[in-house]
């Protein structure tokens, strides 16, 4: 893409340094300093667009302008200059300055304002349009969050412009500056090492998301109720995660189809493949893990099932049980009635009644008692009431 960048005589050194460069150092880096932070008359709180104008010369940094118009005018008086700008959320006047400057693409340019796309990878002229989706692990919500960033690569110029906390760049400025060798193969080996930080970035987030998926597991056995909610959200986390992944792996094969038409570093080459098995890996395990929720959500519903079937069956055990006692608490007030209702009828002391003054009358009643209560006895206990 870069035919004018001088390459190395040798490969070892170059392939040492690109391992140093994307290889990520034992202790945390500090945030880039960002001396050419410029805030918005508006609102002075915010983050500054643009984060760092720098230019190099032979992989060695010459000088940090203050302004974007400073950066034009001091790449225009080099000769052999790369310019590497980077921007956070910029506003639409610096695109627009940008793109009158380096010759941007208008439906680039209108991608980068508006952000929320897809990752691809464009080409046009000797410009190359980068849009990738980093991705991060937050450990105390426990969840992933998504950043967007687009690269603008020219032939002297990288662009970077990030919408969201992720990636750092910072990072991956410093080691390409610690690697002089490697960072003076042009905007092509800037562009690598970013694919890689993105690549390599998505690493922790496949550990947290696999420790998530365990303790979903646990907790879907447990019978936790709250687990479908969490099985949903990690599902449409994993949605997103596809999407910044799948598309990265045909973008990177495409790099690849374009070697040879472009001249491409051999070591540059190795690299780019290096990152392309990476983001395969991570694809594919980001495939499996939403087959994973899913068949875990199939579980769990089936757990959620079995345990309303059996709630539902220890209900109806329980209404059965009572209904028996219903049964015998109704039989039993049937048969406890018979005497009461005979008791009753004899006992209103009316002067003309038949029975009242019969000498067999009071045994009567009694047997009729017995007969009454015995006959209903008998029923209910051929029915089961009883």
């Amino acid at each position: 893409m870069s035919e004018r960048r001088a390459r190395p005589a040798s490969k070892n050194p170059v392939k040492s340094a690109w391992r140093r460069a994307v290889t990520p150092p034992p202790q945390p880096e500090p945030p880039e300093p960002a001396p050419a932070a410029r805030t918005t008359p508006s609102d002075s709180s915010e983050v500054a667009s643009v984060v760092q104008a720098v230019l190099y010369r032979d992989g060695v940094r010459v000088s940090a302008p203050a302004t974007l118009a400073e950066t034009y005018r001091e790449l225009r008086e080099q000769s052999s200059g790369m310019a590497w700008i980077g921007l956070a959320r910029p506003t639409e006047a610096e695109l627009l300055s940008l793109a009158a400057e380096f010759d941007l693409h208008p439906l680039a340019v209108e991608d980068a304002m508006e952000a929320h796309q897809r990752p691809k990878l464009e080409r046009y002229g000797e410009t190359l349009f980068v849009v990738l989706r980093a991705a991060r692990y937050l450990d105390a919500p426990e969840e992933v969050d998504f950043g967007e960033l687009h690269v603008f690569v020219g032939p002297d110029f990288v662009i970077t412009v990030r919408h969201g906390a992720a990636p750092d760049l910072s990072a991956v400025r410093q080691r390409m500056e610690e690697t002089p060798e490697l960072l003076k193969l042009g905007p092509e080996a800037v562009l690598y090492a970013i694919l890689d930080a993105v690549v390599d970035g998505y690493e922790p987030v496949v550990v947290g998301v696999q420790n998530d998926i365990d303790e979903i597991e646990t907790e879907v056995f447990r019978g936790d109720p709250e687990v479908s909610r969490r099985i949903y959200e990690l599902s449409r986390e994993m949605v997103e995660f596809q999407r910044a992944t799948r598309p990265l792996v045909g973008m990177l094969h495409a790099l690849m189809a374009g070697f040879s038409k472009y001249g491409t570093d051999e070591e540059l080459q190795r690299y780019l493949r290096d990152v392309a098995d990476h983001v395969t890996h991570t694809s594919e395990r980001v495939d499996g893990f939403r087959q994973a929720l899913t068949e875990i959500l199939t579980v769990n519903t089936t757990l959620v099932t079995q345990q309303q079937n059996a709630e539902m069956r220890a209900l109806a055990e329980a209404g059965f049980e009572q209904n028996e006692e219903i049964k015998k608490i109704s039989s039993w007030a049937a048969i406890l009635f018979a005497p009461t209702l005979v008791g009753t009828i004899y006992g209103m002391n009316f002067d003309h009644m038949p029975e009242l003054h019969w000498v067999f009358g009071y045994p009567f009643a009694i047997a009729l008692m017995g007969v009454v209560c015995t006959s209903l006895y008998v029923i209910f206990k051929r029915r089961d009431w009883l």
